[in-house]
This record gives structure tokens, C-alpha cells and sequence, in this order.
């Protein structure tokens, strides 16, 4: 596995990288039609992205679930979200009622390996029902060379969402998406999208931030099958298998929280 994974990033080396432009969503005026796109705090100290894609389910990444101290899960009573959240003001404040980490995922495993499982739904203790904040379709995969954008926050604008645009898809397996996205920590769980005919979908959502010989690119989750896998399992109302650490794995972080960063020399 982290042999296949490692040739598929020594591909996308010499791939150019698209440039890139990252534009400030901090007014009501830039913001709007992303409100579904939200700052999900995790404890008192950390944060992470998510997207509303039903009016009471949020997607975001599995590893934002976890305490990168100890490894245990976070309580879902230590979760929110704060749809559209802009300069100390939100859309809709929401609680969490349940958290479910892909059931295959392992906070603390190889990193490389958990990027294909490295997603969670949240449902939210109420639906958000505002014409503001409209839920996000998810599709399918898109091919590599295909341009895709990104709505994050991070620790250097952690009070208003930022679009990235002029991304591409540099590599794609059915495990793990390579973008040319520059992402930085608090942008786990970032909604990947594309355009078509003016319609904005999800296809992926952030893992990590990587480099490969030097250059930065972000690590993304496709969502056909680990989706419909959580879905399944969120309806079901079964709870996700209980994760494991393993020592010796080191996954650096700030004190932002909920983002992981891999260096990669293949």
C-alpha cells in the first residue's frame, strides 16, 4: 500500500503546479452562497473545516474527531459547528448529536494509509433550515488535470472562511486524491469543489497538507465509497469501530488542532 502510494506522489513531482489565488470570504457580500461551510470546534482549543451537505449533516475529516495529545476520541458534546462563521459571528450555532468516524479509520495509524478513511459525518442536535445556508450536493471523483477550488479556514484566518481557487487534481486513485492545493493547518475537512454549469458539487474533502520534494500539495479524500459507507452506518444508527494508536507515528500539528502534516521524498 504505502509503496503504490509513494509512486503515485513521485508522479505528481514534476507535475507543474497550477498558481493559485487565495481570496478572503470575510464579508456577508464575499461569503454568500458558502454559508453551508463552517468552522467546527473541536474542544476548547482546536478547530477544523466542515460543509453542511443535508440541513442536519456535516462532512468533514475523521482525524478532527480525535485529541492529537492523547488519541482518544473528543466527545460529541464537545463539538460544534458554526455555519458560515465570520468575524466572531455565525450563520447558525449548532451542537453536535453524534459523530461518526469512517468505521475502517485509524487516528495514529501510517498517515498515508488513512487518507482513503480519513472522513466523518456529524448530525447536528438541529437541522439548519435558513435560506442562507443551503446544504452542498457531493459527486463523484474528478479526473486529474481537472481544476478544483477550496473553502477553508486556518490558522492564520481562523475568524472567516478563504476561497482557493485554480487548483488541480494532480493525481487520483480510487484511495486518495494529490492536489496542487497549498493548505494549511485548520483546513482538515475543507470541502473540495468543482463547477459545472455554474452548479458547485463536493468531491473530496482535505486530509492533510504534504510536500513532495519541497512542494507543497494537500492529500484529499474521494467520496464515493467511505460516503455512502458513513451514511449507511449514520442511518443504521451503529456506532464507528473504536480507533487505535500506533507509537511511533509522528503527525505534526499546532496548537490550532485537527490537521496533520506529511513530508514525502520519494
Amino acid at each position: 500500500m504505502i509503496r503504490r502510494i509513494a509512486f503515485l506522489l513521485a508522479l505528481v513531482a514534476a507535475t507543474p503546479v497550477a498558481a493559485q489565488s487565495i481570496r478572503s470570504l470575510a464579508s456577508a457580500d464575499q461569503g454568500r452562497g458558502w454559508d453551508a461551510v463552517g468552522r467546527i470546534n473541536i474542544g476548547t482549543t482546536g478547530f477544523c473545516t466542515g460543509t453542511l451537505i443535508a440541513d442536519d449533516m456535516v462532512l468533514t475529516a475523521a482525524h478532527c474527531l480525535y485529541d492529537k495529545t492523547t488519541g482518544q476520541r473528543v466527545a460529541d458534546t464537545d463539538i460544534t459547528f458554526l455555519a458560515g462563521w465570520r468575524n466572531g459571528r455565525a450563520e447558525a450555532y449548532r451542537n453536535v448529536a453524534r459523530a461518526l468516524a469512517h468505521p475502517e479509520y485509524r487516528f495514529g495509524g501510517e498517515p498515508l494509509e488513512s487518507v482513503g478513511t480519513d472522513l466523518a459525518l456529524l448530525r447536528l442536535d438541529h437541522p439548519i433550515r435558513l435560506p442562507q445556508v443551503q446544504p452542498i450536493a457531493t459527486d463523484i471523483t474528478p479526473a486529474t488535470g481537472r481544476e478544483v477550488g477550496i473553502v477553508s479556514y486556518a490558522q492564520d484566518r481562523s475568524e472567516a472562511p478563504s476561497l482557493q481557487q485554480v487548483c488541480t487534481v494532480m493525481a487520483e486513485r480510487p484511495d486518495m486524491m494529490v492536489l496542487s492545493c497549498a493548505v494549511d493547518f485548520g483546513a482538515s475537512g475543507a470541502p473540495v469543489f468543482t463547477v459545472t454549469d455554474g452548479m458547485i458539487t463536493i468531491v473530496s474533502v482535505v486530509s492533510a497538507k504534504a510536500e513532495v520534494k519541497g512542494t507543497p500539495v494537500s492529500l484529499a479524500v474521494p467520496l464515493a465509497a467511505p460516503l455512502a459507507r458513513l451514511q449507511s452506518e449514520m442511518a443504521m444508527g451503529t456506532a464507528a469501530t473504536a480507533a487505535t494508536t500506533t507509537p511511533g507515528v509522528r503527525v505534526l500539528s499546532t496548537g490550532t488542532g485537527g490537521a496533520k502534516f506529511l513530508r514525502v521524498s520519494p
